[in-house]
């Protein structure tokens, strides 16, 4: 963190807060519907990821809006306001008393947030570029390893926290200090505003301008549209196209990893709790772990694999360290988490009797895949980015969560009854494990041309 610009502890101290709030309301959220709302599994499931997929497409708004007009600083601000809005709309759940409204207020609630989250999503990570002047590659990707790691460090905190509250103060609190949280995450963020490298928006049509070109190379040929838009424009939509190439096959890992606040949690209450003895600290004091709560283990391992990789690991295993390669190995080590979790499944489904403390090794897969893949993903996106459309570029990034999220709903809707299955977990170890090798074997033979 020495090594990085001052100004941004508050971006990072941001970030941490409002994934306190966002990861805190969703790690009780899948219980919530099916135990308070009696919704079905399937139904909830597809309700989640539906959420999710809504949160992971408003960055394209987000983006557009920062690049074209408002910029990304004065981005964030505004629209972290509304979403707090969200959070309390949220809070309000144990003011009525029939299911119907709760229900209503579940989807107000999560509208909102998914359009506030989703949102400031492209803008905070490329403001978190913009503050690397010289676009120093070893800083940029020290950078957004902290940037990364205090996203964990905050849902790390969320996981046990909430469910907590839950138990002990009901859903209405529990779903009110994630509101608290991104107050003060947007608080935090503004006592910044005096100290920030704040690049002015382009008000250059930098996304159109790629659609624009794209359309006229379709119809009439890149000489074509070399002569209408002009050298700078087309060369900023091949490099877009390269970019978006790798993104395309970004998206079967998101339908697995966003699955550990749904199937996982579904597998992890046919499971065995953890009980750990606290009787030294308070007497009669014993923790509960549970599904809600194992969700810990991600952000736990991901600020252990994030140092360890990036200081330990990248300089030294050469070209495998590039971005290509860590994206490629990611997306496989998802499909051996989930053929893990699947033999778990199984086993439950044969009458075993297995304790929930199983569900970390495939965590433990998932999280070096999670750090693979994503951290990787944030810095490939803004450094092969044009320069008018680094946001624009981290929502197509964005873009592909919310496909793979739009994937299991599609899967869940095709397969009911399946919602967490040996046969569904095969499904997509399987679906990843191809997308894995067709991409080292296609895209890995590109590497050379991504600077």
């Amino acid at each position: 963190m020495s090594a990085l610009p001052p100004q941004t502890r508050y971006i990072i101290g941001n970030e941490a807060c409002e994934r306190f709030s966002y990861y805190g309301m969703r790690s009780i959220l899948m219980i919530y519907m099916t135990q308070q709302l009696l919704l079905s599994e399937d139904n909830a499931k597809a309700i989640f990821h539906g959420f999710v997929a809504l949160n992971y497409t408003m960055p394209l708004i987000g983006a557009w809006l920062a690049d074209r007009f408002l910029g990304r600083y004065h981005t964030i601000l505004f629209v972290s306001l509304f979403y707090c809005l969200g959070h309390g709309i949220l809070a309000t759940a144990d003011m009525f008393e029939s299911i119907e409204m709760h229900r209503i207020i579940l989807y107000m609630g999560l509208a909102i947030i998914g359009m506030g989250s989703g949102g400031i999503k492209p803008c905070v990570s490329a403001f978190v570029g913009d503050q690397i002047r010289n676009q120093d590659s070893t800083l940029m990707t020290r950078a957004y390893a902290a940037f990364y790691w205090s996203i964990n460090l905050g849902s790390f905190f969320s996981f046990l926290v909430i469910p907590a509250m839950r138990d002990s103060f009901g859903y209405g609190w529990a779903f009110g200090v994630p509101g608290i949280a991104m107050g003060l995450a947007t608080f935090i963020f503004w006592i910044g505003r005096k100290r920030y490298h704040i690049v002015p928006p382009s008000r250059k049509k930098g996304g159109t301008g790629f659609f624009a070109v794209l359309k006229t190379a379709c119809s009439s040929g890149w000489n074509k549209a070399l002569a209408l838009h002009g050298e700078e424009k087309v060369d900023n939509a091949h490099r877009m196209l390269k970019v978006l190439t790798v993104f395309a096959f970004i998206i079967p890992f998101w339908s697995l990893y966003e699955q550990t606040a749904t199937s996982w949690v579904i597998q992890g209450k046919s499971m065995e709790p953890l009980y750990i003895n606290l009787q030294w600290l308070v007497d009669g004091l014993v923790w509960k772990i549970g599904p809600e709560e194992f969700q810990s283990a991600n952000p736990i391992f991901v600020m252990i694999f994030v140092p360890l990789l990036t200081l330990a690991i990248y300089p030294h295993v050469g070209k495998w360290g590039k971005p290509i390669c860590r994206m490629g190995a990611g997306i496989i080590l998802a499909s051996v988490s989930f053929a893990i979790v699947a033999w778990l499944q199984y086993s439950l489904e044969q009458g075993a009797t297995l304790s929930i403390i199983w569900q970390l090794i495939p965590y433990c897969v998932l999280t070096v895949a999670e750090v693979l893949v994503s951290t990787t993903g944030l810095e490939f996106a803004y450094t092969q980015a044009p320069a008018s459309m680094k946001s624009i570029t981290t929502s197509f990034w964005n873009l592909t969560i919310c496909l793979g999220n739009l994937l299991v709903v599609a899967l869940t809707c095709l397969f009911p009854g399946n919602a967490a299955s040996t046969g569904m977990f095969l499904t997509y170890s399987g679906i990843a494990l191809i997308v894995g090798i067709l991409f080292l074997a296609v895209v890995g033979r590109m590497q050379h041309k991504y600077h």
